[in-house]
């Protein structure tokens, strides 16, 4: 380590005193989850940086490289571009920026500190929650020229949506506004009025100056009239400890530890309380309970565990529990639900788009997920509520949420590790989404599924088939209808039980509140999947003639229906010849820019990939298409009711 800076903080004659109670000591200290947050270039780099050189964490090495690069991209002149240390990617180095997310540690005699510098350029706010997702205390610095801007209200949102509660305003670039009193208060008064409805448990104003190290981890000379703490002494001060010792215990189980057959423990890491052998237990969501034999980690056993200890707790019983279960403290068990309210912040380039199936991951469980509704949009300018079907990128909004199974949970305010949540796309494995779970839907929990004396084999057999569902999907103009109309008539003429749901049909009755953008494509789609699937349970070879563009409803549907009974046919008919065709007139019109979200004209079509049936009608007629199909549902034993 280097000997720079002005520090009062110097570890030196304590290790030389002792240096095996200085490390027992410095295990010991407590950890602070900081973030740096706030509008691009209003200092963020700058002050990790100055936090750590002044508390001499930085290497010789670290500090000579940081001198070579400000001599060629700094912006400080002749000093160390402090910055550099945090902004380690080539292309922030060159711009001047941060893009990721960046996380430093530096340590104190009072405390230890993992700090995140997070970005603040407007498209990478997806980042900024992440850093915020864990933080303790959010740092929303805001340049003093400049004052409170769209940036800085939209990180104190997601800081308070993430359940931050402790909050320091870093007035920076003082030295830039000549130390003014005046400025310090006009810019506090302006970020309270706004912050004070956010939910923070307190707002703490500290005017400094990154540059010079100014009120940073020392008092300043030059703002004598300020009589608050420097940054890091409210760092070390701020307590953060009162609310989590009081929440009830529990641990999200990671995976069953099991090296023998003498061992069965329940590894994960603990979310909040604690608990000691003894302790009594209930694993949700199976219920049972039990007692806690003994606590073990890779060093022995623990005589207690406590929030963000890595443990495996052995039970005294032999009780069925699996990665994504949560064990909880006896009289205060987790809930659970498949149905909620959440809020909702959107990270993805692509459209949220409700009714669409993701993959929602929480703790250590990942279900099936969709928006079933989006109930409104926040703006985080005033907080004001504003209609909306979809969340573009950076928009938060709230929204009810539909699981296709039950999870365990605790409300977000009450538990942001039992009630934190992301969203995962199904293809790209991309997160699209983070978000706070708020309550359950309470009235869903009590539908429940009502036992049939008959079902749908039965149904099926008394009509000499089997069920299926054959989903034509191609272009405007291809021939789906027309194609499915023939396969229906022949399968009556053979004394088959058929239903044909069609496009343009539905959106005559139960699809036309549905008009034709990405958001209600993929509704339209849900609701005939969820139709199709009573058919099919009724025992029905139901034929489905839809333009259905999006390879991610149509999987959805496939999933909805049993095992092989869903036939993906695609009348593949290039997008030249069904445009040459142009029955309704449709192509003209979208051409001539009088029809939006036309398929295939602006709006995508995405080809099946593998298909059950693919029919060409460049090449080959309806008719011939038609019997294909029925040949295919005859050699698959559709039509035998065996």
């Amino acid at each position: 380590m280097t000997d720079q800076g002005s520090s009062s903080y110097a570890p030196d004659a304590a290790i030389a005193a002792d240096i095996l109670a200085y490390l027992e000591t410095h295990e010991n200290k407590d950890l602070l989850r900081f973030l740096t947050c706030g509008s691009v270039d209003d200092g963020k780099s700058t002050l990790i940086g100055r936090l750590l050189y002044d508390t001499k964490m930085i290497y010789e090495d670290q500090l000579a490289a940081v001198e070579q690069d400000s001599r060629r991209v700094g912006t400080t002149g002749e000093a160390p571009d402090l910055a550099l240390l945090v902004d380690g990617l080539a292309a922030e180095r060159e711009q001047g920026i941060t893009i990721d997310v960046a996380y430093r540690f530096f340590s104190t005699e009072k405390r230890k500190f993992i700090v995140a510098d997070t970005p603040g350029h407007e498209q990478y706010t997806r980042n900024m929650a992440t850093g915020a997702s864990t933080a303790d205390v959010a740092i929303i610095l805001i340049d003093a020229r400049h004052g409170v801007q769209v940036q800085t209200r939209r990180h104190a949102f997601i800081a308070s949506l993430l359940g931050i509660r402790h909050v320091a305003v870093a007035v920076n670039k003082m030295d830039l506004v000549d130390w003014s009193e005046a400025r310090l208060h006009e810019i506090e008064a302006e970020f309270r009025r706004f912050g004070d409805g956010l939910g923070f448990g307190d707002i703490t104003a500290i005017p400094m100056s990154a540059l010079t190290g100014d009120n940073v981890t020392e008092k300043s000379a030059a703002m004598p009239w300020y009589t608050g703490p420097a940054l890091l002494e409210y760092l070390e001060t701020v307590d953060i400890l009162q609310t989590e010792d009081d929440a009830p215990f529990r641990l999200p189980v990671q995976w069953v530890n099991r090296p023998n057959l003498d061992f069965r423990g329940f590894a994960g890491t603990v979310a909040s309380g604690s608990i000691a052998p003894g302790d009594e237990i209930i694993t949700i969501p199976s219920g049972k309970r039990s007692k806690v034999k003994s606590i073990s980690t890779f060093d022995g056993d623990l005589p207690r565990a406590v929030r963000e200890q890595a443990v495996t707790i052995v039970l005294e019983d032999e009780i069925d529990s699996s990665r994504g279960d949560i064990i909880c403290d006896k009289d205060h068990p987790a809930e659970q639900s498949d149905q909620f309210r959440a809020k909702l912040l959107w990270m993805a380039e692509k459209e949220l788009l409700p009714g669409r199936q993701y993959r929602l991951r929480t703790g250590n469980k990942t279900v099936g997920a969709s928006v079933s509704a989006l109930k409104h949009k926040v703006d985080v300018n005033d907080f004001s509520k504003r209609a909306g079907k979809t969340l573009e990128l950076n928009e938060v909004g709230v929204c009810n949420l539909s699981l296709a199974q039950p999870i365990a949970f605790d409300p977000y305010a009450k538990n942001r590790r039992t009630g934190s949540f992301i969203l995962i796309d199904r293809q790209t494995n991309e997160t699209v989404g983070a978000g706070m779970l708020d309550f359950s839907l309470r009235r869903a929990a009590n539908v429940v599924w009502q036992d049939l004396n008959v079902g749908r084999a039965e149904r099926a057999r008394q009509k000499h088939q089997r069920s299926a569902v054959l989903w034509f999907t191609g272009l405007s103009g291809s021939g789906k209808s027309t194609i499915a109309n023939l396969v229906e008539r022949r399968l009556y003429d053979m004394g088959r039980h058929t239903y044909i749901l069609d496009g343009d049909n539905v959106r005559h009755g139960l699809n036309k509140d549905l008009g034709f953008t990405d958001a209600d494509r993929v509704e339209n789609i849900r609701r005939v999947s969820e139709t199709a699937k009573l058919m099919a349970d009724a025992g029905l070879i139901t034929l489905v003639s839809f333009i259905s563009p999006f390879r991610t409803e149509r999987q959805i549907a496939r999933g909805m229906m049993a095992e092989g009974e869903f036939i993906e046919i695609h009348v593949d008919t290039p997008l030249a010849v069904a445009e040459a065709r142009d029955v309704k007139g449709l192509y003209a019109k979208a051409r001539a820019g009088k029809i939006k979200n036309f398929t295939g004209i602006d709006s995508a079509y995405e080809d099946p990939l593998d298909p059950e049936i693919r029919v060409n009608t460049a090449r080959m007629s309806a008719e011939d298409a038609a019997e294909t199909i029925v040949a295919y549902l005859e050699r698959a034993g559709f039509l035998s009711g065996e």
